[in-house]
């Protein structure tokens, strides 16, 4: 019997649970528990009769570790997948190793208070999660998640060391406001308008942000600005990928979308500092949430496609070797199949294959683990067979 609880109910929880509703010969039963009940009953109530999987709903505040332990063991998944805020995953691990099930998260745990995530936090869960004898898989999304799979491919398929990993985050998506975030705005900010960094002869360089930019002409796209950011998975593969001397990041930004948060973060609406607001503390950040527009509310709105990839440079039977595999995704597209725009989808679709291999036992290894520590090849077929193929180029245009 497979059985899988998903905690959280936003944009990219709906395409994993989508998904897992389309895979049905796998999640035979899944449970939606979230904070706002009411969001896990409509979604129920849209799948239910589309679907053979089994779904119920419960609410939960991820934060009540006690409550959160409890649930999971009256409901006894084989797996549990996070897919609420970055937050929250310490304490969905917690809950996790007292119930004894297997983790799987798409995103690393940041501290509310402080723009700051890396791993060091879950990795210190390690050697609990192999004392308990469970498997704790981290960033099943795209990026992270896919771009590591993309890696341990690499590694095993096409070179004997691997130098040098850009990966590549295009978005060419057009939603048609002037300034909107295409996932959770107090993350997506966050991450824009803090320091670059990039890996490179083991440590790490840090650089102003959006100090680095680089055009690319991306398949299937075109030519599109991209600037260097720091990103979790440089981090882990870092570690992973034997030999490895330099890995960067690089996402693509319009413009307008650049002004507007240059404008924003000047007059101090992207600050996390509390202030006082007619005698109310306030959140600056957590208001200009409030006021943008959801990210949920753009799928029918956005049209246009993204392209998210790694190119790798590296040696095989003593030859230098470049290589390149992307996945292109086409937003009006996803909103047709599972009413997201393919910034969810991209990730929601991962979170699913992650917990899919985690609950089959295909993915078996007690402690805690990033994506590229596995076998990529079950994760690759499975990304071809659920709606993110991939493509290659064996002479791709470099990153200078």
């Amino acid at each position: 019997m497979g059985r899988a609880m998903i905690i959280g109910c936003g944009g990219v929880a709906s395409v994993a649970i989508h998904k897992c509703c389309q895979n049905s010969d796998v999640f035979e039963e899944i449970m939606i528990a979230s904070r706002t009940k009411a969001k896990c009953d409509a979604l129920k109530e849209k799948l239910q009769g589309q679907t053979k999987t089994r779904i119920t709903t419960a609410e939960i505040d991820a934060d009540d570790v006690t409550a959160l332990t409890a649930l999971i063991k009256s409901y006894q998944p084989q797996v549990v997948l996070n897919l609420a805020l970055p937050y929250q995953d310490l304490h969905i691990m917690d809950a996790c190793l007292a119930a004894k099930v297997p983790y799987v998260d798409t995103a690393n745990y940041e501290p509310e208070d402080t723009a700051h995530y890396e791993y060091s936090w879950q990795w210190a869960y390690r050697e609990r999660f192999e004392n308990a004898g469970i498997t704790a898989l981290l960033g099943s999304g795209f990026d992270p998640g896919v771009t590591g799979v993309f890696s341990a491919h690499a590694l095993k398929h096409h070179f004997d060391e691997i130098h040098e990993i850009d990966i590549l985050d295009c978005n060419a998506g057009d939603h048609g406001y002037p300034f909107a975030t295409n996932f959770n705005p107090e993350i997506n900010i966050r991450e824009v308008s803090a320091k670059g960094s990039y890996w490179e002869d083991g440590h790490w360089v840090e650089t102003e942000p959006m100090e680095i930019k680089r055009v690319y002409d991306f398949p299937e796209i075109g030519e599109k600005d991209m600037y260097l950011l720091h990103h979790e998975e440089i981090e882990s593969l870092a570690l992973n990928i034997p030999g490895i001397r330099r890995i960067r990041f690089f996402m693509t930004f319009g413009q307008s979308y650049l002004t507007h948060l240059k404008c924003l973060e000047n007059v101090g609406m992207t600050s996390i500092e509390p202030i006082m607001f007619e005698g109310k503390e306030i959140v600056p950040l957590q208001f200009l949430k409030a006021v943008l527009p959801d990210p949920a509310s753009l799928g029918p709105r956005t049209k246009g496609k993204t392209n998210i990839g790694c190119i790798f440079r590296g040696i095989k039977d003593g030859k230098e070797k470049h290589y390149y595999v992307y996945n292109v995704c086409d937003h009006e597209k996803c909103y047709a199949e599972v009413g997201s725009q393919a910034v969810a989808y991209t990730t929601g679709v991962p979170a699913m294959i992650g917990a899919m291999l985690v609950m089959n036992g295909t993915w078996n290894k007690p402690g805690v683990h990033n994506i590229e520590e596995f076998d990529p090849d079950p994760f690759m077929d499975a990304l071809n067979k659920w709606g993110l193929p991939w493509q290659e180029s064996f002479d791709p245009a470099m990153v200078d």
